[in-house]
């Protein structure tokens, strides 16, 4: 079995053999490196299942020059975030205004001074590496450390689209805590806090597969969305997730419904043909959460989109 290589990847773009490989001996010791003498190989390798985490972009090519090639890759969503460094010419940089309104974020100039390259694209990397962690944290909620409110109604309208044009169903599970304020004023809002994180962890958990996903959406409230699941299967997963918070036993005096925390769930399944709006399946799932507490709380109501 081979090592998994977590070198950075670079892909240099160039209609000059020999540039290529002067680049590529700079960087082939710490670095993967791929290499593309036309837009079109560019675009594809871009757009690979694993994707450069930086493009050397050379300005004069023929068919389509450096500056096209990178606003293309900045109009496009899944190439947008990879860094590009335009690589001239020193009398090309007099036009440096315009390669960075394409996008670019730097300039190599040649003859090539190997060290410089190399500190120039790893302070790129680092910042993109730092990017990229701020944007993740945008998206996590600080207290129970799984996905946000505003991360969920990106993943809904995503996993819609998705389920729609494949034809597989789109599950989402509406979860409450019960009286949950009465925990709080009982036990103190640092309790709460306790009590949010160990849900949410054990929630997780019972998470088996990688396209599932959990956020908190309001106070006591999470959502779980669930692509290609069926009514049948989310409502086994909805018992399951129902079954794992009673055996926390977190104690709740106050609790009207028990001694200890309890949930109460709405489910909802999205089919195609029904061509749902992401809110109309959130207020489907609400519903049907409501009428779960309106029942006497910690049990599972069934939805519909009709």
């Amino acid at each position: 079995m081979t090592e998994r290589d977590d070198r950075p990847r670079i892909l240099i773009v160039d209609d000059t053999k020999e540039n290529i490989d002067l680049l590529m001996e700079v960087f082939r010791e710490e670095f993967r490196v791929s290499a593309a003498t036309k837009p079109e190989r560019a675009l594809k390798l871009a757009h690979a299942e694993t994707p450069p985490d930086i493009i050397l972009l050379d300005i004069l090519m023929p068919e389509m020059d450096g500056y096209e090639l990178c606003a293309l890759l900045k109009q496009d969503e899944a190439t947008r975030s990879i860094p590009v460094v335009f690589v001239t010419a020193v009398s090309e940089v007099m036009d440096s205004t315009r390669g960075f309104a394409a996008g670019a974020v730097d300039y190599i100039t040649k003859p090539f001074h190997p060290p410089m390259v190399k500190a120039r694209v790893k302070v790129h990397l680092d910042l993109k590496h730092k990017y990229e962690l701020l944007e993740s944290y945008a998206f996590v909620d600080a207290l129970t450390e799984v996905g946000n409110r505003r991360r969920f109604d990106q993943m809904l309208e995503s996993e819609l689209n998705r389920a729609q044009r494949s034809g597989r169903p789109l599950s989402l599970i509406y979860l409450d805590v019960d009286h949950f304020k009465q925990f709080n004023d009982t036990y103190g809002h640092g309790a709460g806090d306790d009590c949010l994180r160990r849900l949410a962890s054990t929630l997780s958990k019972r998470l088996c597969r990688s396209g599932d996903f959990i956020a908190r959406y309001g106070g006591e409230e999470f959502m779980v969305l669930l692509p290609y699941t069926d009514e049948e299967q989310v409502w086994h997963l909805a018992e399951e997730l129902n079954r794992a918070v009673d055996e926390l036993a977190i104690p709740h005096s106050a609790s009207r419904v028990a001694d200890w925390v309890t949930l109460s769930m709405g489910v909802v399944t999205s089919v195609p043909d029904a061509h749902a709006s992401p809110r109309e399946i959130v207020e489907a799932a609400d519903r049907a959460l409501y009428a779960a507490k309106h029942a006497g709380r910690h049990r599972i109501e069934r939805g519909s989109l009709s």
